[in-house]
């Protein structure tokens, strides 16, 4: 798996990441959790979302204040290191989002990172065997899962 390297709260946001986007082919996507700020709740829109991986890695993809994403490895089941103070945020399971296949995962078949103007990411879409997550940047992340039919 290719993805930024460095620190979550570190380097420009939404750098570039040279040439490969199938950053996580191959990968089995065994949970996807929000980044929430707890006064909000969960029910309010994660800052970012992580896809745990099997294995025990994971990948964080965070909106920036441009509206772009940066996609990092990601920390789970620790809090990305900008979750100060981090009693103040929390992981939660996205209730929008399928339930994880009866095999245990959903296997990553390629990736499309959608990019503006400047270059910079602003969706990423992680294609699996089931269907595909969708995740845009805004003031918050939203993530959404379109079924293969």
């Amino acid at each position: 798996m290719t993805v930024e390297s460095g620190e979550c709260g570190g380097g420009p946001a939404g750098r570039t990441r040279g040439g490969n986007a199938d950053w996580l082919t191959g990968s089995r996507i065994t949970a996807v959790h929000g980044v929430f700020y707890r006064p909000e709740g969960p029910a309010g829109e994660p800052e970012a979302v992580e896809f745990v991986i099997a294995g025990g890695q994971s990948v964080l993809l965070t909106c920036t204040s441009d509206w772009t994403l940066r996609i990092t490895p990601g920390t789970w089941p620790l809090l990305p290191d900008w979750c100060v103070p981090a009693s103040q945020w929390q992981h939660a399971p996205l209730t929008q989002l399928p339930p994880v296949p009866y095999e245990g995962a959903w296997t990553v078949v390629g990736t499309l990172e959608r990019r503006d103007g400047n270059g910079e990411v602003h969706e990423a879409v992680i294609r699996c065997e089931e269907g595909d997550f969708v995740v845009t940047a805004g003031d918050t992340v939203a993530v959404r899962f379109h079924h293969r039919h």
